[in-house]
């Protein structure tokens, strides 16, 4: 396993990050654990989780991922691990959420945090997360921006100095965003450095090779901002593993339990390019998923590549994966691919 270093951070991370969205829903307590102990002896030592989680979010299940991975953690040695969750923005009614207080004020965000430390069983997060914007943006699949549909929202220097608060008390070691755009991203930055303030380390957005966006101008922010990439749905939600071509329905599989929930995986263009990517894959000789987790794994931007998986046999299959090194004829199959099909599955 390869660790690299968060950037003005003294947080060093696998390059393989064990996501848990499927925890408590797809996947129950005892899988879960199970999940993670291989994950640690394959040497992970960055977990990533959210208040939110399992998804899709509802009012029995909110919350219960934390708790799972909490009583994990709660036996495992604390130093030796890298734990980052997130804390839930305003969108659609979800008065479950601190009974429908999600807004991203200082009350607020301590709240979260405090509840997420009690269910994650720990004194401190090494980086807390805004899992999503609370402006309006472009987001889940969305690929335009509207101004027509600007709300009112937490000014973003409020949000900083919430995080600064969490930092000096102790309660979280750095914090980051998550599908967050390049505006957002600059501003964050921008803020940060004005006030004095610490700026954020890490963005959690899409990135796969149906959904390249991240390279068009994120990039570049995040470079000059000195923002590591966590790419979550490496896999677009197992679609890249071709299990779903031919209209395939695999019993179990997330987009057959939830078919509504990843839409912009089940585009025409997007079982179109996938298509591709598994002949490329296939004629290297390579497992589908196997490339493309090895491509989002060698992009020079991406700090971690977020593995979620529904059972222990695809988790184990997934981490394997980190040995491949892709050459540079396969790359150009996948660039050949990609100009025929630039990101169809885009948005943050």
């Amino acid at each position: 396993m390869e660790y690299r270093n968060l950037p003005g951070t003294g947080l060093r991370v696998s390059e393989l990050c064990l996501g848990t969205m499927t925890f408590g829903e797809q996947t129950d307590e005892r899988e879960a654990h199970a999940q993670l102990d291989c994950a640690v002896a394959h040497g992970v030592n960055f977990v990533d989780t959210a208040e939110m989680y399992p998804v899709p979010p509802g009012p029995k299940t909110y919350s219960r991922t934390e708790s799972i991975v909490g009583n994990w953690l709660a036996r495992q040695p604390r130093d030796k691990l890298v734990v980052a969750t997130k804390v839930a923005g305003p969108g659609r009614d979800r008065p479950w959420v601190r009974g429908g207080e999600t807004a991203f004020s200082k009350k607020n965000i301590r709240w979260a945090v405090d509840d997420s430390l009690k269910r994650l069983r720990t004194d401190f997060v090494d980086l807390y997360q805004l899992h999503w914007p609370e402006r309006n943006v472009a987001m889940f699949g969305t690929m335009r921006y509207d101004a027509t549909k600007e709300k009112p929202a937490t000014p973003i220097l409020e949000q900083i100095e919430a995080m600064d608060e969490l930092v000096r008390a102790g309660k979280i070691r750095h914090y980051g965003l998550s599908n967050e755009t390049s505006w957002g991203v600059c501003e964050f930055a921008r803020l940060a450095k004005v006030h004095g303030l610490p700026p954020p380390v890490t963005i959690q957005n899409a990135y796969s090779l149906v959904n390249r966006t991240f390279e068009w101008d994120l990039a570049e922010a995040c470079h000059r901002e000195s923002v590591a990439l966590l790419a979550y749905s490496p896999l677009a939600m197992g679609v890249l593993a071709g299990k779903y071509l031919g209209g395939a329905k695999p019993e179990g599989a997330r987009l057959a339990v939830f078919p509504s929930f990843g839409e912009r995986y089940q585009r025409a263009l997007v079982k179109e390019a996938t298509a591709e990517y598994v002949r490329v894959a296939r004629d290297a000789g390579l497992p589908p998923e196997a490339m493309a987790l090895a491509y989002v794994r060698s992009r020079p931007f991406v700090a971690a590549t977020i593995l979620g998986a529904r059972t222990l046999a695809q988790l184990e299959a997934n981490l394997a994966t980190r040995a491949i090194t892709l050459g540079a004829d396969v790359l150009a199959a996948i660039e050949a691919v990609n100009a025929r099909y630039p990101s169809p599955s885009a948005g943050l």
